[in-house]
């Protein structure tokens, strides 16, 4: 709130954000399906996407279906289009390192 993060921000994008912060691990990682997250939040699939947007949009989290991430809180004028890149680079990583586990499912 002190930064004003989430100052533009609409209330499904806020509803979104609060999700993914509650059901994030120690890494900010999460992969609730779309559906599930939709029905948890009771938004239909294109109000999930435009939250979802906006979030990124405002450098909040980072993503690369099927992965989350809320991303560390920094001064607003210090989140740049590279670190988000950066972040959607790790996402991709993470899942290919999932994709590869054992007992993950193609």
């Amino acid at each position: 709130m002190r930064d004003h993060h989430i100052e533009h921000c609409e209330p499904p994008a806020l509803a979104l954000y609060l999700f993914l912060i509650t059901v994030a691990d120690a890494k900010g990682l999460s992969y609730y399906a779309d559906g599930s997250t939709s029905r948890v939040l009771s938004l239909t699939p294109d109000q999930l996407n435009q939250a979802r947007e906006a979030l990124i949009h405002a450098g909040l989290i980072a993503y690369e279906a099927p992965l989350y991430q809320v991303l560390a809180l920094g001064p607003p004028e210090n989140s740049t289009p590279s670190d988000r890149s950066h972040a959607v680079g790790e996402l991709r990583s993470l899942r290919d390192l999932l994709s590869r586990s054992p007992g993950a499912s193609s």
